[in-house]
């Protein structure tokens, strides 16, 4: 925006028409505006923003999509908890169900003769109610009472009805209870996903950590390649002078022709290996302004070994991956007894005693009240079903079977992922330290090796091998890191422990709900 204002004041400078009196500031406003142009280039340069691991981490846990997408998906499992958690505790209800009635309608009388008469009605009614699910036998136990008036007014009538109390109970004898598997599965869902919650984070960091990388891997090799293009044709100049003077073959100068043009070649594909990585970086971190991102690597890591057996328990303990095994395998079993119950005998009771009177009157038809007695058993027993119960019970089964046996074998991978994890990482820090040792002595020895050439003193080909080390190493170097810091979020993941600090990983999931 700056660089438009500029140019577009040059432009109505020019433009404008100077009289006797404006000549003498013509010489002032000529030079406010060449130091303004001096300053173009700063205008115009993309705002630079600096970035180290912990920041990009940081950056990501907040603004990512996958960080949102993990608060949503927690804040759908604490409502979820919180909705089955309610079916356990008493509800009061309050309704109301009025209707009118105005039309000709078959009337059976007291002889059992049907006429057709014109009735006209209004039937208004209120009930309070309070309901208490028992998980242990999967019934309902209910108390209300109500009142219901009913008003003729084909003869300006009315009259009314109460149920000062009624006790009920309802229950299936044989039936599915799906207030009993829903106390064991899920309690242990919510932990799932408070510990998926803690684990997605990690992850987070994780990608974040690789796509950082990306970015440092793009920025180190366009430095590579602009160092050894600078260096490709410097050392050409000079094997021009020395070809000129006979001391260096003609094929010689070639090869350092070629080495200048593919290290062209190499800085152009890196710059745009760092705008891809940049653009890959700022979407993930949720950055929507075009700066550009310096990443700052900091070489030093956390010297720590981790116990292999501390470790192990530690990710049977906190992994969300054991609590979704243990509530499959309860899910296995609740699909069996749901098949069982739907395929034999099925038993409903519904019992309620009361007390009921009607009047003319609200008040009297509280007085003196009737007692009242209602009660039902329906039974239902396949004969006939040409084995449909049977076949989804042995599905039920099989599933359920099947489902045991992959949480078998998923437990001794997981096991076995852990312990491999464990020796990676407890080995990477002297990998690093290893790694970064290289990359300073592969330096030194690429600058040997070029002031050797230019001394006469080494060959063309013990250059290149130089230069190709060199980058290898420091290339190797920045992976190495990658690596480290790769296990080292995925350890946590795994564990949902901080072995730095020494202390389990936490976070504040109040925030996430109010």
């Amino acid at each position: 925006m700056n660089c438009i204002i500029i140019i577009y004041y040059f432009g109505t400078l020019f433009e404008t028409d100077f009289t006797k009196e404006t000549v003498k500031n013509m010489q002032r406003i000529i030079g406010i505006s060449l130091l303004a142009a001096l300053s173009l280039p700063a205008f115009c340069q993309k705002q630079v923003t600096e970035l180290t691991l912990q920041q990009a981490v940081q950056q990501a846990h907040e603004h990512s999509s996958d960080a949102r997408a993990a608060r949503h998906n927690y804040r759908a499992a604490y409502w979820n908890y919180k909705y089955y958690k309610a079916n356990y505790l008493p509800s009061l209800t309050l309704s109301s169900n009025p209707a009118l009635n105005r039309a000709i309608n078959q009337v059976t009388q007291s002889d059992g003769t049907v006429k057709f008469i014109e009735q006209n009605l209004l039937t208004t009614d209120l009930k309070l109610s309070i309901t208490q699910n028992i998980a242990f036998t999967g019934g309902t136990l209910f108390l209300e009472t109500s009142a219901q008036r009913l008003d003729l007014f084909s003869n300006h009538t009315a009259s009314w009805q109460t149920v000062p109390v009624n006790i009920g109970y309802s229950q299936s004898i044989f039936g599915y209870n799906a207030l009993k598997w829903n106390r064991r599965i899920e309690p242990i869902c919510y932990t799932e996903a408070k510990k998926s919650y803690a684990e997605t984070l990690e992850l987070v960091a994780a990608e974040a950590t690789r796509r950082f990388f990306d970015l440092a891997t793009a920025q180190s090799n366009l430095e590579i390649a602009s160092t050894n293009y600078a260096n490709a044709d410097t050392l050409y100049l000079y094997a021009q002078g020395r070809y000129n003077i006979g001391t260096i073959t003609e094929n010689e100068m070639l090869q350092l022709e070629i080495n200048k043009l593919n290290e062209e070649t190499n800085r152009l594909n890196a710059q745009i290996g760092v705008e891809d990585a940049m653009q890959s970086l700022r979407s993930y971190l949720g950055i929507h302004e075009d700066v550009e991102l310096k990443v700052t690597l900091d070489g030093r890591v956390p010297a720590m070994q981790v116990p292999f057996t501390d470790a192990l328990q530690l990710a049977f303990q906190n992994s969300p991956d054991i609590e979704s095994m243990r509530r499959r395998q309860l899910q296995g079993e609740s699909n069996v007894a749901q098949a069982r119950a739907n395929a034999g005998l099925k038993a409903d009771i519904y019992l309620r005693f009361g007390l009921t009177q009607t009047a003319d009157k609200l008040k009297a038809a509280y007085q003196n009240p009737l007692d009242q007695q209602y009660a039902t058993l329906s039974l239902s027993l396949p004969i006939l079903d040409w084995g449909r119960g049977k076949g989804q019970v042995r599905v039920a089964r099989s599933n359920r079977d099947l489902t045991n046996t992959q949480v078998e074998q998923e437990k001794i991978d997981f096991e076995q992922n852990v312990r491999k994890l464990v020796l990676q990482f407890n080995l990477q820090a002297r990998r690093v330290e290893v790694a970064a040792r290289t990359d300073e002595t592969a330096q030194r020895r690429a600058d040997v090796a070029r002031r050797l050439y230019l001394l006469g003193k080494s060959t063309v080909l013990d250059l290149n091998a130089s230069i190709t080390e060199k980058d290898k190493a420091r290339r190797d170097y920045i992976n190495t890191l990658y690596n480290y810091w790769s296990l080292y979020y995925t350890l946590r993941s795994m564990t949902l422990y901080d072995f730095e600090r020494n202390r389990p990983l936490s976070e504040n999931l109040e925030t996430l709900i109010n």
